[in-house]
């Protein structure tokens, strides 16, 4: 096999934008990355590193911005942080050692088969590597020589842990049985058979009393070595426990399962559960604590890192966990200012200079809206309440509450009388005067027993519109979208489409909604009829928007592109790569800008002309 070579180390500050269009940029990819993220570790100084399956290692800071990136292999299939983040080891049916802060190659240790586990010792002293023809290797990673061998399985071993002092080695086969090995002497010491499923990592407790499997039927169990059966089964999982981790102090343990959520278990050995960590929307392949325990890092398919307070059960940092990044665009003092919740808070930027403006940093957000004139602001949280922002007389902001977080969708009137928001899970969507801060309406199952997942009111002001998601198909139909009169409180249109977003045109003739099956779709309200279907986008799409003058309909979805469509033929016009999904578009006061809000958590500003001609 030949040996890569590492590229020479990236700019400590990276491209923040692959097209040549983009203006500006408001914000930092904050713990986002380009490709499936297989190993995360925190260093001494409780920085965090991770390396994506495709061999490029970056450095973050606490808060989630990028310090540097390096280049290392994309041959390896497995890889694996030491304790403390010093060295990395890379693996598919050779070995390799990394110097992590220099990002170099430190050794080639060749094996004799393919590598399915790694782990290091506590101490990173040695390397233990299972195989898939059952055995276990150890190498002594200062001297990087061959330290012993173990035939631990009849099958490929899928997962390896030291002990907290590095006095025993756990292994778990493709057979379902966990076995525990004196390190030193490789002798087997337990033989531990429960799970019914494949078993995918391993842990200890921090004093080294427990050991935890996870498994793919459901639970992770707990082991005391002198017993042959489990101390307890942690339940509460989703059909597969996919990993796990442990703290550094005390028993906490750390569990991810296939639904993408993260348990946190206070005390194993009595299967006390704590806290239930959401917002990962693919598989969660890493976790690891910090030193000190208070922190924990999460990352995997869906490309971002999320660092927990453990003891909160809260996001520190990394892209919002809980909603699609939303933003708003409004004039207030005669500046244009984009409003963001791509982040763990609200943050809103002078779209001119970039600097950031009141009342950016207060408070996590979900969702976003703004009244034409600037004089509203309203901040749906991903708790039950919305902020409404007087920014005509800067203050406190008005918390207005809905029965069940978060605010998925809002939206302000015209004119800024009226006030709209929903949660996705409940059906409701709650109709305020923003002077008084009371509600007027509510609309119960707005979108016909659907997902709230988007809501606009019609130019008129009288009418909004509410789409979402059915996602049991209980009605023969992946959705639905209402418009109501809120004069008769009354619906006057369905459409059966599923949609994430809608929005109407600037005449009030055409409603437009971003479809569930990578269509967008735009209805004409007089005739209540589908004028047009329009296919291109290859994954979902998450926002719509009309140009100012009517002309124009942008869409912008998840594979990375912005297009806009001749509202009256329905043609697509142009369609722009940016380098990150795309999940909302606005268009600045006088049309002549876009705005987008990206995956990668920043906001791009990008000439609309320039767009089109381009």
């Amino acid at each position: 096999m030949t040996t890569p070579v590492p590229a020479t180390p990236a700019d400590a500050t990276p491209a923040l934008a692959s097209s040549a269009l983009v203006t500006r940029t408001y914000g930092e990819p904050r713990f986002h990355t380009e490709g499936d993220i297989a190993a995360v570790a925190f260093a001494a100084d409780n920085t965090v590193w991770s390396i994506d399956e495709a061999g490029v290692l970056r450095h973050w800071a606490g808060d989630g911005k990028l310090l540097k990136r390096t280049f290392l292999s994309d041959l390896e299939t497995l890889w694996c942080f030491a304790p403390g983040a010093k060295l990395l080891a890379s693996a598919n049916d050779d070995v390799l050692l990394w110097d992590v802060a220099e990002g170099q190659l430190v050794r080639r240790l060749e094996q004799k088969s393919w590598v399915t586990a790694m782990a290091f010792s506590p101490d990173g002293g040695f390397l233990a590597c299972g195989h898939d023809d059952g055995s276990v290797r150890f190498w002594n990673t200062a001297a990087q020589a061959f330290a012993g061998e173990i035939a631990a399985h009849p099958g490929a071993v899928s997962a390896v842990a030291f002990s907290p002092r590095g006095d025993f080695l756990a292994t778990a086969g493709e057979d379902r049985i966990v076995r525990v090995w004196d390190a030193t002497s490789h002798k087997k010491v337990a033989e531990l058979a429960s799970h019914t499923d494949r078993i995918p990592a391993l842990a200890w407790t921090a004093d080294g009393s427990l050991l935890i499997s996870a498994g793919w039927d459901t639970s992770a169990r707990v082991w005391s070595l002198g017993r042959t059966d489990p101390v307890i089964l942690l339940n509460s999982h989703a059909e597969q426990v996919m990993t796990l981790a442990a703290g550094p102090g005390g028993a906490l343990i750390a569990t991810a399962d296939s639904d993408n959520d993260i348990h946190l278990w206070p005390d194993p050995k009595t299967g006390k559960a704590g806290h239930v960590l959401r917002g990962h929307a693919d598989e969660i392949r890493c976790l690891a604590f910090s030193a000190d325990g208070t922190r924990l890092a999460s990352a995997g398919a869906d490309r971002v890192v999320h660092v927990w307070d453990v003891t909160a059960g809260s996001l520190v940092a990394g892209p919002n966990p809980r909603g699609k990044h939303g933003i708003a665009v409004y004039t207030a003092n005669g500046r244009t200012i984009l409003a963001s919740t791509g982040g763990p808070v609200f943050r809103a930027w002078d779209a001119e200079t970039g600097v950031e403006v009141s009342p950016s940093g207060d408070g996590p957000a979900y969702s976003v809206a703004s009244s034409s004139d600037g004089h509203w602001l309203a901040v749906g949280g991903t708790d039950f309440f919305t902020r409404l922002y007087d920014l005509k007389t800067p203050g406190t902001p008005t918390r207005l509450e809905a029965t069940k977080p978060p605010i998925g969708a809002v939206a302000l009137h015209p004119n800024g009388t009226l006030l709209a928001h929903t949660s996705p899970v409940d059906g409701l969507a709650w109709v305020w005067t923003t002077e008084t801060a009371q509600p007027l309406l509510i609309l119960i199952e707005a979108a016909d027993g659907c997902t709230l997942e988007s809501i606009a009111f019609h130019p008129d002001g009288n009418r909004v519109a509410v789409g979402g998601i059915d996602v049991l198909s209980t009605g023969e139909r992946d959705g639905a979208v209402c418009v109501w009169d809120l004069t008769t409180k009354q619906k006057s249109a369905t459409f059966d489409y599923g949609v994430y977003a809608v929005a109407f045109d600037p005449t009030g003739r055409y409603l437009a909604g971003a479809g569930i099956g990578d269509r967008v779709y735009l209805w004409d309200l007089a005739t209540e009829e589908l004028v047009f279907e329009l296919d291109g986008h290859q994954e979902r799409i998450n926002a719509v928007t009309f140009s100012p003058d009517g002309s124009y309909l942008v869409s912008g979805g998840d594979d990375t592109t912005v297009r806009v469509w001749d509202v009256l033929s329905g043609r697509l016009l142009v369609v722009r790569e940016i380098g990150t999904p795309v999940q909302s578009v606005a268009f600045g006061p006088d049309g002549t800008t876009l705005f987008t809000g990206n995956g990668n958590t920043t906001c791009y500003q990008v000439p609309f002309k320039k767009l089109l001609e381009e």
